[in-house]
């Protein structure tokens, strides 16, 4: 097994079976973040496709000062979001009241869910929501960094990550009351 440090090297020497190590040991652990963003596995392959692109193409300007793993991530969040503004007008919104019945009922959350389930649900949320969402609470990024990113305000964040969660929330309710 190679350290990141050789496997860096390999792929800046442009030795293919280095560049097939580093793929194969962040692929699946990245491709996790291409499917949280996208809307579907077509969108997430498209993004872990362009963002490894990236990663071979400015592998130089890695500087060793922080996480190797820590960096491809930031390539392939900040690739996500690109994907994101390349593809989607932000002239459409889509309100909130018009897309899912509101519920007033106050039960508690279904506690156990797979995997699977959370991330179709997290897919079903209009693009804004779901970006923001997956930035704040899986990314963990701030409202004012998510802003920056996305070219939105703090406040905008914070509402759409507010009403991510209440659709989450009816969705989840939903889904287990029937």
């Amino acid at each position: 097994m190679f350290s990141d440090k050789e496997i860096i090297e390999g792929c800046l020497r442009k030795e293919a079976r280095f560049q097939q190590l580093l793929y194969q040991k962040y692929s699946r652990k990245m491709y996790g973040i291409c499917l949280r963003f996208a809307k579907n596995r077509y969108e997430a392959d498209d993004i872990l496709q362009e963002a490894f692109v990236k990663i071979f193409k400015n592998l130089s300007r890695f500087t060793h000062s922080g996480s190797f793993e820590g960096w491809i991530r930031r390539t392939f969040v900040n690739t996500a979001i690109n994907y994101y503004k390349k593809n989607v007008k932000h002239s459409q919104t889509e309100d909130i009241d018009e897309q899912w019945e509101i519920s007033s009922r106050n039960e508690t959350p279904v506690q156990k869910m797979s995997a699977e389930d959370l991330l179709q649900l997290i897919h079903s949320l209009p693009d804004g929501y779901r970006m923001v969402f997956n930035l704040f609470v899986i990314e963990g990024y701030s409202h004012s960094e998510i802003g920056e990113m996305l070219g939105i305000s703090e406040g905008t964040s914070k509402s759409q990550l507010a009403r991510a969660r209440k659709v989450l929330q009816i969705k989840i309710e939903k889904l287990y009351s029937e």
